[in-house]
């Protein structure tokens, strides 16, 4: 075995786990220190080194570290801002893997089915990483082909977490993390199904395919297995590349960015649950293209009904109607207290949607990360009147939608929200949602809504 393989072996991933344990441990020994003893640490130079440790891993534990910089005061906020600049950029593994890898996929004469395909990799996921390649009949590719040993990684990283979690929970009550590590655990597993993940494209392309402005790619399923998803390719530049761009461009990105991810949700109750960065790229004339589809999460057509009840609640000062919205999904056992706490969040997340002009996703904040203001405030309340119990529906909701906010954030787009959200919930009906629901999941292969 070469020296670059033995890097790629899961002992060689075992010893990065144990320099990132490593430099965890120091970290909560260090804040356990500045808040029990008064030590002094510079903050911002340990974030910095906690990132860069967490960087260089494959697998889960990065995307844990991703959904973790948005679990409001989860950390300080120089390590939100640190965390939140992590992307799925892990080293590449070499040659002689990925040979091997794809011969136990498609067999040893796997070649053969392409007439190209590229022996560094494109790009890193956080469970694998995607190779260009070219078909037979000269269709460019993407080849995404899962790392080893993977469900045994995440199921350690999910031991450890639920663990971090059972810290966490003795230094702050506020927020009971029980069904948040059970909703992660269920997407983590789920991502390791790279057949699901292609019948989640498949689902997307029909809830889309009236959207010019947004593509979604196809799925070559004869080239495609359980650990091996390939696709056509995309061609498109980072989202970040336009943060300098004009105003106009930016808009226009990011209103196909706004339709990608609420015309699934009102027209179909699905959401694409991991909305960072990465997962898109505009295409030269200004469309959207989406590009990862393991992170899906499919909802009740009720609980879609309870988002729009919510918006209608705030809107109109309605507190009747946004006890009920938070009842549909899941909350309870609320105070008037409790109530008029989350009302805070609700406030901030729509507060784009409310005002009939154009303006950014967010106008008054100072940290610079999305939400971390009005979050911290709520948080504190919350730990005040004892805490509250997130259902499961409600996890990736809201991350979902902080990590939305932020990317917009990053394009400084000034849009009329109001406009096109009311357009979108105008005709909506929930016994229609859930009968096209019904029929398009079972078109693409998919169980119902849980």
């Amino acid at each position: 075995m070469s020296g670059r393989d033995q890097s790629d072996s899961l002992t060689g991933r075992m010893k990065r786990y144990a320099r990132v344990s490593s430099t965890v441990g120091g970290l909560a020994a260090k804040l356990a220190g500045e808040r029990v003893f008064g030590l002094t640490l510079d903050r911002s130079e340990h974030a910095a080194e906690l990132r860069k440790a967490l960087g260089g891993l494959k697998g889960p534990l990065m995307k844990v570290a991703q959904l973790m910089s948005t679990i409001p005061e989860a950390l300080p906020k120089e390590y939100v801002a640190e965390l939140a600049q992590l992307q799925s950029n892990a080293p590449p593994m070499g040659w002689p893997f990925v040979r091997r890898r794809m011969a136990s996929e498609l067999g040893g004469d796997w070649q053969s089915k392409f007439k190209a395909f590229g022996h560094e990799a494109a790009a890193a996921a956080s469970l694998g990483q995607v190779h260009r390649a070219e078909s037979l009949a000269g269709q460019d590719l993407a080849c995404k082909l899962q790392y080893p040993d993977m469900p045994s990684v995440v199921e350690a990283d999910l031991r450890q977490l639920k663990l971090a979690f059972a810290i966490y929970a003795r230094y702050d009550p506020s927020v009971d993390t029980s069904e948040i590590h059970t909703e992660i655990a269920e997407r983590l597993r789920e991502e390791l199904d790279y057949e699901l993940e292609a019948r989640h494209a498949r689902l997307y392309a029909e809830l889309l395919k009236k959207e010019p402005t947004v593509h979604v790619p196809e799925v070559l399923p004869d080239l495609s297995t359980g650990r091996l998803l390939t696709m056509s390719w995309l061609d498109g530049r980072g989202l970040l590349d336009f943060v300098e761009a004009p105003l106009d461009v930016r808009n226009t990105i990011a209103l196909a960015l706004f339709r990608a991810w609420y015309v699934p949700f009102y027209d179909g109750g699905v959401i694409h649950a991991d909305p960072h960065l990465g997962n898109y790229s505009a295409a030269e004339d200004l469309s959207l293209n989406l590009l990862d589809f393991g992170c899906i999460r499919i909802f009740k057509a009720s609980f879609v009904r309870g988002v729009i009840d919510l918006y209608w609640a705030i809107a109109n000062d309605d507190r009747d109607l946004a006890v009920h919205a938070y009842e549909t999904w899941g909350f309870e056992n609320l105070s008037h207290e409790l109530i008029d706490t989350l009302n805070l969040w609700a406030e901030f997340v729509y507060a784009p949607l409310l005002e009939n002009r154009s303006r950014r996703i967010q106008e008054f904040e100072s940290s610079g990360v999305y939400g971390h203001d009005v979050a911290a405030k709520v948080h504190r309340r919350l730990r005040e009147q004892g805490g509250v119990r997130p259902p499961r529906e409600f996890v990736f909701m809201d991350r979902a939608a902080i990590g939305l906010g932020g990317v917009f954030l990053h394009l400084n787009a000034e849009i009329n929200w109001f406009e096109i959200f009311h357009d979108l919930i105008r005709d909506f009906d929930e016994g229609r949602l859930q009968c096209r629901q019904a029929r398009l999941l079972k078109k693409v292969g998919l169980p119902r809504s849980a």
